[in-house]
């Protein structure tokens, strides 16, 4: 060394480490004459600074060459070995083989062939649907001190068993209890539910259905009438302006015609040709292959209308993270709404407690003008005792009324904060956004005056704005 030739490199040099404990940082605190080190003094120094693992020697050697180059940087001389995670358990249906080989095909002009779909793939007692696949653990890292540094395991995933299913004893696997269908119902729970088959169209023949499985309609199901199932339904005809209801998925191969009657809802899927003045709710996702004409349609996920066709026109869509059509209105700039960026049901939650909110305080501005009144002859002694035991439930009407005033106003703020985190939802138009449209994202709304090509509206800096479909 020149000027710092006999100083001890405690004096010359400062170690540091980031908070994760991966890196050291070798800083030079003196930095004016020249300085003379070897690559093993340098290593040396670490090693009684408590640096022992993932030491860059290259580095070092590089300093060692030439340490005025290193003077007024923050130099990283040891790289510790980050903990590898391990991956979270996860169920393998193994179903879902017989059922991809049964699911709708669309064919070039949009249309799509249900002939598939009523060959049902069915299950035998003691067949195997569906194996758990245990979590995997960690590997540790370890600190450029040497410590180790402990791993997130997988997290572990069971069974979700619903009705006529049967675990083995370690229950790592799921087997059918019963000859029927598989069926996926709320919150992912898998079922085998007998089926039942209805050969021609739900009418008075017939009459309404309500079954404890999946129902099979290998015709219509005529307006007025209702179909129920704890399973899934599936229809080869059309269906108009009934009510059908199903805890697991809906599958029609031709369409709804409603008639602004009825309605069709599903805890999880539903899938048909075209949507024509229906009623359609679904838990998850909407996906309609041709038109969806003057409906009110609600998914807490998806409403996708994207076939060749791909026509959404009239009414309101919402959708909890995304519509995507190919064309949004028509030239004829018929009113449409698109609503995404928050689960339906919340939307329509928040339209009743406002609803609510206001009869409320309309009622307790009625009962304050009665209390105030009956106040008035109070203090002029003039109370008889009817008068007064009005004045009792009155003041008690009142109190409770302010207090559900009160849980009301919370709610809505809480809902309301679900409506500001808007930043993943999003209304796709594959092709044509008329003018005429109005979107909703989250609580703030935009109407469509001009016509767009190929665009993607979303949530961005506090606006809703037009950015070019990928």
């Amino acid at each position: 060394m020149s000027e710092n030739e006999n100083l001890p490199l405690e004096q010359s040099l400062q170690v540091t480490v980031s908070e994760d404990k991966l890196q050291a940082f070798l800083l030079f605190k003196r930095v004016e004459g020249t300085m003379k080190v070897t690559p093993r003094e340098l290593e040396q120094y670490l090693n009684a600074q408590g640096i022992r693992h993932g030491i860059l020697q290259d580095t070092l050697y590089l300093i060692a060459q030439k340490p005025q180059d290193f003077y007024f940087t923050q130099n990283i001389v040891a790289i510790g070995t980050e903990p590898t995670n391990g991956k979270d358990g996860y169920i393998n249906y193994i179903y879902d083989s017989k059922e991809k080989a049964h699911s709708p095909t669309e064919r070039d002009d949009g249309s799509v062939d249900y002939k598939e779909v009523t060959q049902l793939a069915n299950v035998k007692t003691g067949q195997l649907i569906a194996e758990r696949v245990a979590a995997e653990q960690g590997k540790p890292g370890k600190s450029v001190s040497g410590d180790e540094i402990k791993p997130k395991d997988g997290k572990d995933i069971q069974f979700k068993v619903g009705k006529n299913v049967v675990l083995n004893a370690e229950k790592t696997s799921m087997y059918a209890a019963i000859d029927g269908l598989v069926s996926k119902t709320d919150k992912d729970k898998l079922n085998v539910f007998p089926v039942f088959e209805v050969n021609g169209d739900v009418d008075y023949k017939v009459g309404n259905i309500d079954f404890v499985g999946t129902v099979v309609v290998r015709g219509n199901i005529l307006t007025g009438f209702r179909v129920r199932a704890s399973g899934d339904i599936r229809v080869t005809g059309g269906i108009e302006g009934a009510e059908v209801e199903s805890d697991g998925s809906i599958e029609i191969s031709g369409g709804i015609i409603g008639s602004n009657k009825g309605y069709v809802k599903a805890g999880r899927n539903i899938r048909c040709s075209f949507v024509q003045e229906g009623n359609v709710i679904a838990g998850d996702e909407i996906v309609v292959t041709q038109s969806i004409m003057h409906s009110n349609v609600r998914a807490g996920k998806l409403v996708q209308c994207a076939g060749a066709k791909g026509l959404i026109v009239g009414g309101l869509i919402q959708a909890g993270d995304r519509v995507t059509a190919r064309m949004i209105g028509n030239s004829m700039y018929t009113p449409t709404t698109i609503e995404v960026g928050v689960r339906p049901e919340l939307r329509q939650e928040l339209n009743d407690l406002r609803v609510s909110l206001r009869q409320l305080n309309e009622n307790i501005d009625k009962t304050d003008k009665a209390l105030a009144l009956l106040d008035q002859l109070a203090s002029t002694g003039q109370l008889p005792p009817d008068k007064l035991a009005m004045r009792i439930k009155l003041s008690s009407t009142k109190r409770q009324s302010t207090e559900e005033v009160t849980t009301i106003k919370e709610r809505i703020l809480e809902i309301e904060k679900t409506l500001e985190d808007a930043s993943t939802a999003r209304v796709d138009a594959v092709n044509t956004l008329w003018g005429g449209t109005k979107v909703v994202i989250g609580r703030y709304t935009r109407f469509i005056k001009d016509n767009s090509q190929r665009v993607s509206l979303r949530f961005l800096d506090g606006d809703i704005v037009l950015v070019p479909f990928f």
